[in-house]
C-alpha cells in the first residue's frame, strides 16, 4: 500500500491489504476515487473486482455489518459459530473462545460467562464435562445469535460508562443518550486475577472504574465523561 501513501487519511482508509475510499459529498468521493484508480493502473496494481463494493449505504467490513448509523455482527460468521458442537478437548476450547471473543464488544459481561470455560486453559486442570459448562457454552452462542446493534459514537455529546464488578470478573458498558435512549457502543469486560479476587468490594469497583477508563481510553480523552456505579462510596474520591 506505499503507492498510496500521499492518499492515505486524506481520502483513502486502509487495513492490512483492504481499504476504502471516502470523501465529503458524492461528487468527491467519485473524484478521490478515480485518482486512486488512477493510481492502480499508473503501478499495474491489478485488483480482484469482485471483492470490491462501490456505492453501498452498508457493507461487511473486518467481520462486522458497518453502516453510517450501526454496526453489527456479521451474521454469516454468526451462523458458522453458533452450529459448532460442545468443544471435547482443550484445544477446541480455545478455538470456540478465540472465533467469540471476535465479537466480545457486543456481548455484556463477556467474561463472567465464558469463566467455566476459561478453567480450562489453566495449566494442569483436568477437562471434565460439566453442566455449568455445557450452560455457559450454549448462553455465549445465544449471546451471539441475539448480538445488539451498537452506533458508532457521537463526538458532540457526552459519553456514559456503567461499571460494575463482582467476585470473578469487571465488566463495563460505554453508551451515549441520545433521542432519549441509551445507545450502547462497546461492551467490555476481564477476569480478575489472583490478586485482584482478594481486594474488598469498593476497591473492585474502584478496579472496573480504573479497567473502563483504560479500556476506552481512545474514546473518552478529551471528552465529557458520566461515570455509574453502584458503589455510592466511590463518589466522594473526587471531592
Amino acid at each position: 500500500m506505499s503507492i498510496f501513501t500521499d492518499m492515505i487519511e486524506d481520502y483513502m482508509e486502509v487495513f492490512m491489504e483492504d481499504f476504502s475510499v471516502y470523501g465529503s459529498s458524492f461528487k468527491v468521493c467519485l473524484n478521490n476515487l478515480c485518482k486512486i484508480l488512477a493510481r492502480c493502473e499508473e503501478k499495474h496494481l491489478v485488483i480482484n473486482w469482485e471483492k470490491y463494493h462501490f456505492m453501498v449505504r452498508d457493507g461487511i467490513a473486518l467481520g462486522h455489518h458497518v453502516s453510517e448509523i450501526w454496526i453489527e455482527v456479521d451474521r454469516t460468521k454468526i451462523e458458522v459459530i453458533t452450529g459448532l458442537q460442545p468443544p471435547d478437548c482443550v484445544k477446541s476450547v480455545r478455538s470456540f473462545l478465540g472465533h467469540a471473543g471476535f465479537y466480545i464488544r457486543f456481548i455484556k459481561d463477556f467474561s463472567k460467562i465464558v469463566r467455566p470455560l476459561t478453567a480450562f486453559l489453566c495449566k494442569d486442570v483436568k477437562f471434565e464435562f460439566t453442566d455449568e459448562w455445557l450452560a455457559a457454552f450454549e448462553q455465549i452462542k445465544r449471546a451471539l445469535i441475539s448480538a445488539p446493534i451498537v452506533q458508532p459514537p457521537d463526538w458532540d455529546l457526552p459519553f456514559e460508562v456503567m461499571c460494575d464488578a463482582n467476585d470473578f470478573a469487571v465488566g463495563a458498558v460505554l453508551g451515549q443518550w441520545k433521542d432519549k435512549k441509551l445507545h450502547a457502543i462497546y461492551y467490555a469486560s476481564r477476569t480478575l486475577n489472583e490478586a485482584h479476587k482478594n481486594y474488598a468490594t469498593t476497591e473492585k469497583d474502584l478496579l472496573a472504574v480504573v479497567f473502563t477508563f483504560e479500556k476506552f481510553r481512545n474514546y473518552l480523552v478529551g471528552s465529557k465523561v458520566i461515570v455509574h456505579t453502584d458503589n455510592s462510596a466511590l463518589k466522594y474520591l473526587m471531592q
